[in-house]
């Protein structure tokens, strides 16, 4: 047996532990999520219910349970053993009850309180809350020995799930398990589940077999007493009840129970024997404390790690995105269909073009001749709106790309597949995401036309700034950051390409060569803001559904240093 556990430090590190333990949290559908689930309940039920109270209060009365199987006669056994009806069985199945735990007056003030099933609300006598599953009902007997107290729990395989999670509650917060079995039920394999569990986590267990046929008595006792050595409970007490005929209070015949009812009388009235199974039962459960804590933080850290790949797959699937629109900015694909006919109509095409060759001048003034004789507002506005349209549809495509993408991702990543199906708006870009986009290309273009404001200073007034109007010239920059030819050949280059060498020159002759060109990257990056702008707020739709789901990840930093410190307070 360990050594006594600190009295002063213990309890405050177990208090530690529990809160480090109900911060756990595994939203995410992972792999482990719904064992951690199971694990973090039944071990938070633990601390709270027996391990925390016990280690405060060494001296509290000994805590059996009897547990077991449907129909085994748990109630019948606990009205024998106590001399009166302290407990009604269940005549229907399945019965929902509130448990009833039958103790000592001298020991009323150990369980009236909230020291033990703290989540358990107090009864006493007869009520309405006495079939309430989450009530604990309260029976004061001289009967039981003082230093004893005994609970009759519901069926650990009731087909009521309420009672087998109770059952399993009840059974983590006794010092002693009173297993009640039956001859033809007694190899079933949910109480040997719980069995198992027992012995992982040092639990005292004895067993007592109900309606043993006589004929059968000897030959049942030692297959029962093989099992349970396989098992490592070989020193476990058992008691064989013969079938019996029950007296008309519901008893078994006093002969049945007086070795069971001895070997609890003993128990309680023995001091150190009590205190030996208490401290038994006190330390398996410390024990067991490092792997169930364990297993909860790898848990959270597969949480994290899926966490991390889904937070990531949306990073990628914009960054993709906005790569994608620099590129559709660069490689001159906006410069075609309707943007190429607008343009042609703003400055004419054909005879203008072939004019490069003949000298910037000579071309100009085509230009400018053309401009005044069919007037310049409409054209500029019609190739400003073209482009408008064009950089619009690029960045709606890649929006639309980079949602299917990132919801395409999550599907095929653990825990991800039930956030998009709550979250059907990931799969696509937001509903309102049109709108900003034309919102944000209107911007830029207002924000085009303020450079070319800037840049042209006194020469507003010049021949050439009015032959176009800012208008004309904020279009021709917009037509220009639009261009990069290394990617166009052919014939792309004399007619997309053209295009912007054809701007380029007319906005040279206004500005210069480098002013046009540190416009044209200003123009740009403006553009590329408010693009990555836009991309990263639709990618936060999809952080702010994880951050929601997920929350804080640092527990396992907690578990562990608590953890720590029940090793060090032991």
């Amino acid at each position: 047996m360990s050594p006594a556990p600190d009295a002063s430090r213990l309890p405050a590190a177990l208090d530690g532990l529990r809160v480090a333990v109900e911060g756990t949290r595994f939203p995410l559908e992972t792999p482990n999520a719904a064992a951690a689930r199971s694990g973090r309940g039944e071990l938070l039920n633990q601390l709270r219910d027996y391990i925390i109270p016990r280690a405060n209060s060494l001296d509290a009365p000994l805590l059996a349970v009897v547990g077991g199987s449907t129909g085994a006669g748990k109630s019948t056994l606990v009205n024998s053993i106590v001399g009166e009806t302290v407990t009604t069985p269940g005549v229907l199945r399945p019965t929902t009850r509130a448990s009833t735990l039958i103790h000592n007056p001298a020991d009323e003030r150990w369980f009236t309180g909230n020291r033990i099933l703290p989540e358990l609300a107090r009864l006493t006598g007869e009520s309405a809350g006495a079939h309430d599953p989450n009530t604990l009902r309260l029976v004061s007997s001289a009967s039981v020995p003082a230093g004893l107290a005994l609970l009759d729990a519901p069926d650990i395989d009731s087909v009521v799930s309420a009672n087998r999670d109770l059952a399993r509650q009840l059974l983590s917060a006794a010092d002693l398990w009173i297993f009640v079995t039956t001859a033809t039920r007694y190899a079933d394999a949910v109480p040997w589940e719980l069995l198992q569990q027992a012995i992982k986590r040092g639990t005292s267990v004895a067993v007592v077999l109900d309606r043993v046929p006589m004929d059968a008595m000897e030959e049942v006792r030692a297959d029962l007493a093989e099992m349970l050595a396989r098992q490592g409970l070989g020193q476990s007490p058992v008691f064989a009840v013969a079938e019996s005929k029950l007296s008309k209070s519901g008893m078994l015949p006093v002969s049945e129970v007086t070795r069971i009812r001895g070997w609890l009388g003993s128990l309680a009235a023995d001091a150190l024997a009590r205190s030996i199974v208490i401290r038994r039962t006190l330390d398996g459960a410390l024990d067991s404390l490092d792997s169930r804590a364990r297993v909860l933080t790898e848990a959270v850290r597969e949480q994290q790690t899926i966490a991390h790949e889904l937070q990531e797959a949306p990073r990628t699937a914009y960054t993709s995105a906005q790569q994608a629109v620099q590129e559709g900015m660069q490689d001159g694909s906006l410069l075609r269909g309707e943007v190429l006919a607008r343009w042609q109509e703003f400055v004419g095409t054909g005879e203008l073009l072939r004019q490069l060759e003949a000298g910037v001048g000579r071309m100009r003034d085509r230009v400018v001749s053309a401009l005044r004789g069919r007037g310049r507002a409409e054209p500029a506005e019609n190739l400003g709106e073209a482009l408008h349209t064009g950089v619009a549809a690029l960045l709606v495509s890649h929006a639309e790309t980079a949602a299917i993408k990132s919801a395409r991702a999550w599907r095929a990543t653990p825990g991800g597949a039930r956030l998009v199906e709550q979250h059907r708006e990931l799969a696509t870009a937001s509903p309102d995401f049109g709108a900003r986009v034309e919102r944000a290309v209107r911007d830029w273009q207002g924000d085009v036309m303020e450079l070319v404001r800037q840049e042209a200073g006194s020469r507003r007034t010049t021949a050439r700034f009015l032959a176009f109007g800012v208008n004309g010239i904020a279009v021709m920059l917009m037509l220009i950051t639009f261009s990069a030819t290394a990617g166009i050949t052919g014939a792309e280059v004399g007619i997309a390409g053209g295009s912007a060498v054809l701007a380029q020159r007319l906005l040279e002759a206004i500005f210069g060569d480098q002013a046009v060109r540190t416009l044209s990257v200003k123009a740009r990056k403006m553009l590329m803001e408010r693009a990555d702008a836009l991309f990263s707020a639709e990618q936060q739709r999809y952080t702010q559904v994880l951050a929601e789901v997920v929350g804080d990840t640092s527990v396992p930093d907690r578990l562990t240093p608590a953890l720590a410190a029940v090793k060090a307070a032991r």
